[in-house]
């Protein structure tokens, strides 16, 4: 087979299985949480169709989102959350509930368990000190096996009825829990990077992006290495990114790790070998696992803290 003919292969590949996305969501059942979206959309839309967020508003989104991923991390890693002094802010403080220590069975998943937590919380502090006095708290944030994770699992066709997914019971569940976040992380930091004007907050932003691709990469690695003995595995994760792009709209902006043609497919990436960008609206539609436009749900049950808080409407 020639080199030409494998490629054609490769984009032929890629453009079926961006078909095979469309209205993932649609035929699931998400009434109940869009119907909650929608009674909160009526008064939160016109607060958010106001002047483009400054500076600090898109690092205090960020915040948010990192003190969801190293609490988890931080969790799953040293069985402990964060230390309070790094929670305090403007906003409504609340808990991160359900996390607990992994019981690790691969020595090798429990180092980068450590490295990534380890990480992670370091992006808490860093920007906590960039911000200052305007850093939000830490809101209410729901890593708990019973609620956001099985909620995102469900909706993903991972488990159904009352059937629970918990990201703490084994390493290969962990990877999976894992991989709900990074993946969206790495896109978010993209997406909010226009909307930055200082160069030195970019530079910070552009930072913690190239961690996070790091990171969503190594658990993209692991889950790749593991799904050898595991077909599973892979499924798992092409169902996962199904899930989320069907929250996020009709756009394709996500990619599983199943290979493509004679390729792995550790890297998503656009035709052009971009990494893909989400909007902050986009983002809090996977956070809060709903389509509609919203300010609270899924992995942030009261919402996230700040002026940027409201999911797109999809």
């Amino acid at each position: 087979m020639s080199t030409d003919t494998e490629l054609l292969e490769v984009f032929d590949a890629r453009a079926q299985r961006r078909e095979e996305r469309r209205d993932f969501f649609r035929a699931l059942g998400l009434a109940a949480a869009a119907g909650a979206g929608l009674t909160a959309a009526g008064h939160i839309g016109q607060a958010q169709a106001q002047a483009a967020p400054t500076d600090g508003d898109v690092l205090n989104f960020a915040l948010n989102l990192e003190y969801l991923e190293a609490q988890f991390y931080s969790f799953a890693a040293f069985g402990v959350g964060l230390n309070p002094t790094l929670l305090t802010g403007t906003g409504t403080p609340g808990l991160a509930t359900g996390g607990r220590q992994v019981a690790f069975t691969d020595p090798v998943v429990a180092q980068h368990a450590r490295e990534i937590a380890a990480d992670e919380i370091a992006h808490v502090t860093f920007l906590r000190d960039a911000i200052g006095a305007t850093r939000v708290a830490q809101p209410a944030i729901d890593i708990s096996p019973t609620g956001a994770f099985s909620a995102a699992a469900r909706a993903a066709g991972l488990i159904s009825g009352a059937q629970v997914f918990d990201p703490y019971s084994s390493d290969e569940n962990f990877l999976l829990g894992a991989y709900i976040f990074e993946d969206v992380g790495v896109t978010a930091y993209k997406g909010a990077s226009p909307l930055i004007t200082s160069k030195v907050f970019l530079e910070a932003a552009a930072g913690i992006l190239a961690v996070e691709a790091y990171h969503a990469a190594l658990i993209r690695t692991v889950l790749d290495f593991k799904g050898i003995a595991t077909p599973a595995l892979i499924d798992a994760t092409e169902a996962i990114s199904n899930a989320r792009d069907g929250l996020d709209g009709a756009t394709d902006l996500d990619q599983g790790i199943r290979p493509i043609g004679n390729m792995s497919n550790i890297a998503p990436l656009d035709g052009n070998g971009l990494a893909f960008s989400r909007s902050p609206g986009q983002v809090l539609n996977i956070a809060y696992l709903n389509r509609a436009a919203t300010d609270r749900g899924g992995f942030f049950p009261a919402g996230v803290n700040g002026s940027v808080r409201t999911s797109a409407a999809n």
